[in-house]
């Protein structure tokens, strides 16, 4: 894992450009620092050493001196890689991964890039074919940015390193801080920073002076929703699950350096951790977060795994205003508004893991996108049940069973749960069903934004935006997968990889990995039929069968409960500090232009003076903070709303 920077074009003073830029972003890659320069293109490297300590060292030439690479990131399968070079005569002069994609894209090209089984992102300079190629996971694990300033093309890992180009400022884009309130996340190219990009996950961007051109070299895919499943066996099915996902923890933990775990007490990274705890020759480092409150708090089932699998286990508390206390940190290293206060506990972790001394964590993400786990999945099943019979008292009675950890839920009506969830009012064939419910909540803290701000908008509407990025297969897949690729093709890079995932952890040096994004599993997970990942309300059904000698059945078979933290609450109350008070007065919320005064000031003192456990409340408050403070820390004052892009 390491970050990177740099430039096609002819600039000045080459070197002291890339020195700060990859200054910037030195918290990826404390261990060494390097760079590379020619009259027309230039690379910068910070690394963190996990493979190939001794011989890594970036950025890498090969041996004509052609090509030139600056990577971030794994590639997983570069022993077995290497083996198929070297037997079609390849030499090597390093034990690195670094050094098998040079080799691999000297005899394909960027064809080369749906062979690689890996997190990454990297720049390649092709003196031969005069053209940069930059290039990024299928997952969107690692970040790549960039932008053009006159007639240069610059990228980085993260956009602090771009704020170093001469002429590139911060100025807030305001169809992405509506996407971030409605959809959670931007949705890429597009970022928070006007005229700066997000290369999107899956894409290669080859370069040359004067032409760019961007293409996707791999696409999320389903079956028809008609066509007969090529898996029917469902013993079978999960014994191949078991074996693939052993293998890509197996290959996640290759490094020269101790591999740890996150365990958060649920099935995922319990049943990561149990098969990683198995492929150590000492005793597995498992980490998490506690916390105070018992509606968020999980140790008990974290506590439980821990002594089964017998691991050196260590834990971070975080306590009332710990997440106040960090959360400007956490807006610096994410770079964007968030509406959600969960990415600050996991900066935490990420800081306890590296006080452990390691580099490298598994974790658990992805399983609940790839093997359908969230509670969206089940509520839209039953909005569809819901939907064909509108009037029934009955059936709007089961969504108290999907959200058991949420109190306030069990105490409604029949006719406000009908309502909140939208049972019957939205047509069965929108392609958003599934997520509409989530959305229009979300999209209820912008009654915050100033008039200024919507009238620069100018009604434009994120939702609508989002299904035209949508593929054109897309009505013919199953309803579930129609839910499963919008979480896993838009939230799961855009927030649960980047704000919640790379940007926490990287901010103090920490490489996670992801083995439920092995490639082959996604491949596999997205052939099984949607009886097997969600069997009635029953999420993750094949997974929990997988698992069924490996994890405690009390962890194995409860409910999924969705890691959360608290939000509004962590910033009021008794301690309130400083910088709540600066960001959110009137005058500071006036000056920024972006939202109104007087409604803020209400909102503040409601949830100074009373209990908020309504979503709308706690989305506003977080995301009106996490904008306050984005644009103090990079423009440096609050600014006007700016003009539609």
């Amino acid at each position: 894992m390491c970050g990177f920077g740099g430039y096609l074009g002819s600039i000045r003073d080459a070197e002291a450009l890339l020195a700060r830029m990859i200054a910037a972003i030195a918290h990826r890659g404390p261990d060494e620092q390097g760079k590379f320069v020619t009259p027309d293109a230039g690379l910068g490297h910070a690394r963190l050493s996990v493979i190939g300590i001794g011989d890594g060292q970036q950025p890498m030439s090969d041996v004509s001196g052609n090509l030139t690479i600056a990577f971030n990131g794994e590639i997983f399968n570069y022993l077995e890689l290497r083996e198929g070079l070297i037997a079609k005569g390849r030499r090597f002069r390093t034990s690195s991964d670094t050094e098998v994609i040079l080799h691999l894209y000297d005899e394909m090209g960027e064809d080369c890039l749906p062979l690689l089984n890996g997190d990454f992102a990297f720049a390649i300079w092709d003196n031969r074919r005069r053209r940069m190629v930059l290039a990024r996971d299928r997952m969107g694990v690692r970040p790549l940015f960039y932008t053009n300033k006159d007639g240069v093309l610059y990228f980085a890992s993260e956009i602090k390193a771009l704020m170093k180009v001469p002429g590139v400022s911060a100025e807030i884009d305001p169809i992405a801080l509506d996407q971030i309130f409605t959809l959670w996340a931007p949705i890429a190219p597009r970022t928070t920073f006007r005229n700066i990009h997000e290369l999107e996950p899956a894409s290669v961007m080859i370069a040359t002076q004067g032409q760019v051109t961007v293409k996707r070299y791999w696409h999320l895919d389903y079956r028809h929703r008609d066509a007969p499943s090529t898996v029917t066996n469902e013993d079978d099915a999960a014994e191949e699950l078991q074996a693939l996902l052993t293998d890509a923890v197996r290959h996640r933990m290759r490094a020269d350096v101790p591999v740890g775990s996150y365990l958060s007490g649920g099935l995922d990274s319990s049943l990561v951790s149990a098969l990683a705890a198995g492929m150590t020759p000492l005793k597995l480092q498992t980490f998490s977060v506690t916390f105070d409150s018992a509606e968020h708090d999980e140790s008990a089932f974290q506590t439980e795994m821990a002594s089964a699998l017998g691991t050196h286990h260590r834990t971070i508390a975080c306590h009332a205003g710990d997440i106040a206390g960090v959360f400007p940190e956490v807006i610096r290293f994410a770079e964007r508004p968030i509406i959600r206060t969960a990415p600050a506990p996991l900066y935490q972790l990420s800081g306890l893991v590296r006080q452990a001394g390691l580099k490298v964590v598994l974790t658990g993400e992805g399983a609940d996108e790839v093997f359908a786990g969230y509670d969206v999945f089940k509520e839209a099943r039953v909005r569809r049940f819901c939907g064909r019979q509108p009037a029934s008292r009955i059936r709007p009675q089961l969504f108290r069973r999907l959200y058991p950890y949420l109190p306030g839920l069990q105490q409604q009506s029949v006719e406000y749960l009908a309502a909140f969830f939208g049972a019957g009012n939205t047509a069965l064939d929108d392609p958003l069903f599934s997520h509409r419910p989530r959305f229009k909540t979300t999209a209820a803290a912008k009654i915050f934004f100033s008039g200024d701000l919507r009238a620069t908008l100018k009604g434009y509407d994120a939702a609508e935006d989002l299904v035209s990025q949508l593929p054109q297969a897309f009505s013919l897949w199953h309803p579930l997968h129609q839910a499963q690729y919008l979480e896993t093709r838009f939230l799961l890079p855009g927030y649960i990889l980047s704000s919640q995932g790379d940007r926490m952890a990287m901010a103090h040096g920490i490489e996670g990995r992801f083995p439920f994004l092995d490639p082959r599993l996604v491949a596999f997970a997205a052939r099984l039929p949607p009886e097997m990942k969600l069997k009635g309300l029953v999420e993750k059904h094949i997974l929990r069968k997988a698992a069924k000698h490996l994890v405690p059945t009390p962890i194995r078979e409860r409910t999924k409960q969705p890691y959360r933290a608290p939000d509004a609450s962590s910033f009021v109350g008794a301690g309130e500090l400083d910088y709540v008070r600066d960001c959110l007065s009137e005058a500071s919320i006036a000056a920024g232009g972006l939202f109104n005064a007087k409604a803020v000031a209400n909102l503040h003192e409601k949830c100074r003076t009373q209990p908020v456990s309504g979503f709308r409340d706690n989305a506003a408050f977080v995301g009106i903070l996490s904008t306050q403070l984005w644009q103090r820390n990079f423009t440096g004052q609050e600014v006007g709303a700016a003009r539609a892009a």
